[in-house]
């Protein structure tokens, strides 16, 4: 029995499967995000400031230099379902390693320049968006359908009806929204899959820079691969998902994700892994030379005296409870998803282009879709990096995300003179932030709304429930 292939695929299933459920549950949906050094630590670099969990991104790192790369192999996610789709795929060998490197170098450029887009490349932040605005959703309609249907087609009213009401207290429970954009996270999501039609692991081996952060630790790990004979056989450089052995039986310990797979390939049984301290035949030439990487972080100095420019667009957006400056927020949010998927209203949606490349994927209030429920402040909890603030619920209810506007033009009780005070009475404001004074129309007295600017906090929810169509008469600016 191959026990430590074993042992690596439990891994990757119970680690998978834990991040969907977290992400599925919403509680403690940034816990996978704080193991994540490309994102802590670049994120807190582009803003100045220290993001809280670092200390556990830290400890990954110094993990990584006692055993390697072993987060790519038995905990990611991406890698995860990587090697799932990859079962059948061919495994050819590539002469691309590097481009991860300069990739990340990259990043840490504009992270010293004040820009972060480190969410861009990184696998978990990829993953959580496709598991959160895709799968949950497709799967539960996917799963509820299927249950109608079994349940009409075999009648299976008693038994099976019974263990579909149960579901709908656990994952069948989610509530299924509505995500703008969505097919463009999916295409992304498949097109990074589509890679292995390349060969194994190609995102791995070619791209993935969080891979590369670890990899440039993973150099000097401890742990080492050690080859006691060889028969020179060649079939662990062969099947070598991630091309790290050589001709010579050297192997490049940064690219080795400790899949085992080499160690039962070896007809010889040659091949272990040691903590000895004879140290294994490694090639010097595996990384980026450290030259090269040096000269590509000097680079970046070039940029640090230069101003980049906060865009316009962003302020056409209402962005979530406490956000306050908008490049901060930029620098900040990762993308993931958690705060879309949180919300109970639906309310927040991914940006494309409404506030150029730079706040793609970032999320704001489409009061038409949902609004901001005035008694929760989930967004802010399961924000890994702090983009949005962790607010109480009393503090939250202070913070203004905009200001509500009644076109009198085609509101029914200016324009018409018929009663209608939807708005006033869904306000949440104790104080009624939308309030109405009566105005004798032909004998018949007539409310008519207006905004109080000094108590209205921009929920949304007036707009939302506003009944003109297809404008609505109350409209939420930032």
């Amino acid at each position: 029995m191959k026990k430590l292939i074993f042992a690596r695929r439990s891994s990757q299933v119970f680690f998978l499967s834990l991040f969907i459920y977290i992400l599925w549950s919403i509680a403690h949906a940034d816990l996978f995000f704080k193991i994540d050094p490309l994102v802590s630590i670049l994120t807190s670099l582009s803003g100045r400031i220290i993001i809280p969990g670092i200390v556990f991104a830290v400890v990954m790192l110094i993990m990584t230099f006692i055993f390697g790369r072993f987060f790519c192999g038995w905990i990611c996610p991406m890698g995860s379902i990587i090697d799932g789709l990859g079962i059948k795929a061919k495994n050819r060998t590539l002469d691309l390693t590097q481009l991860k490197y300069y990739i990340f170098g990259f990043i840490v450029i504009l992270a010293l320049a004040g820009i972060q887009i480190a969410w861009v490349f990184d696998p978990l932040v990829i993953t959580a968006r496709f598991i959160s605005l895709n799968f949950i959703p497709s799967f539960t309609i996917v799963l509820d359908k299927l249950f109608i249907f079994l349940i009409k087609l075999f009648n299976f009213y008693v038994p099976l009806y019974d263990f579909y009401r149960s579901l709908k207290f656990s994952i069948l429970g989610v509530k299924i929204y509505y995500f703008s954009h969505s097919a463009v996270t999916l295409g992304f999501f498949l097109i990074i899959c589509a890679f292995l039609f390349i060969t194994k692991r190609f995102w791995c081996r070619v791209l993935c820079p969080l891979g590369a952060m670890y990899a440039m630790v993973a150099k000097f790990s401890i742990l080492r691969r050690f080859v006691d004979k060889c028969s020179h056989c060649m079939k662990c450089k062969t099947s070598c998902r991630m091309s790290a052995i050589n001709e010579d039986m050297s192997y490049k310990k940064e690219e080795c994700i400790l899949c085992m797979d080499c160690v039962y390939d070896c007809p010889a049984a040659g091949t272990k892994f040691t903590w000895l301290a004879k140290k294994a035949k490694t090639d010097a030439k595996g990384a980026v030379s450290r030259k090269d990487f040096l000269f590509l972080i000097a680079s970046s100095f070039l940029f640090l005296g230069f101003k980049f420019k906060e865009g316009e667009a962003g302020k056409g957006l209402i962005r979530p409870p406490g956000v306050s400056g908008e490049k901060e927020f930029l620098n900040k949010c990762i993308r993931c998803g958690n705060c879309m998927r949180a919300c109970p209203t639906n309310g927040l949606q991914p940006v494309i282009f409404e506030s150029g490349f730079s706040g793609i994927w970032t999320p704001h209030l489409v009061p038409e879709i949902g609004y901001c429920e005035y008694n929760c402040n989930l967004c802010g909890k399961v924000c890994p990096t702090g983009a949005i603030p962790k607010l109480s619920l009393a503090d939250k209810k202070e913070k203004k995300l905009g200001l509500a506007c009644i076109n009198k033009d085609i509101c029914i009780p200016w324009s018409q003179n018929k009663e209608c005070i939807v708005c006033e009475e869904h306000c949440p404001v104790p104080k009624k932030a939308i309030k109405a004074y009566e105005e004798n129309i032909f004998g018949k007295n007539i409310k008519k709304p207006y905004v109080d600017s000094s108590l209205c906090v921009g929920c949304g929810i007036c707009q939302n429930k506003c009944p003109t169509r297809p404008i609505r008469a109350v409209r939420v600016s930032p």
